[in-house]
């Protein structure tokens, strides 16, 4: 079974800034690609920052800027600093990660429990 373990949101007002750490564990043969991806009230879930075990990175455009991801292969972890928050940045954020659970399996989604970010104006 493989779990994602996400840490970090809570309440912080504009302008401020939020650490988000999302933990792997279980049975993990290879990871492909960890991230976070968000739901604001009312829509739908969407790509906030992804990471390859390579080091590349993609954003949203409308984090670019403010929003780093980073990730520590060894400890299979992903992180998302993010600054300079707005208003418009509330919402659950998932961790998500793209891996394979032995040699011969394909590649499969996982996702963590969420956790909220709210954004005071």
């Amino acid at each position: 079974q493989v779990q994602l373990m996400e840490s970090g949101g809570g309440l912080v007002q504009a302008g401020g800034s939020l650490r988000l750490s999302c933990a792997a564990s279980g049975s993990i043969f290879s990871i492909n690609r960890m991230g976070w991806y968000r739901q604001a009230p009312g829509a739908q879930r969407e790509l906030v920052a992804t990471i390859t075990s390579g080091g590349n990175t993609n954003y949203a455009d409308s984090v670019k800027g403010r929003f780093t991801v980073s990730g520590d292969n060894t400890k299979k972890m992903v992180f998302l600093q993010m600054n300079s928050l707005n208003p418009e940045d509330t919402a659950v954020y998932y961790c998500h990660a793209k891996l394979r659970r032995a040699i011969l399996d394909p590649s499969s989604d996982y996702w963590g429990q969420g956790t909220p970010v709210t954004v005071s104006s």
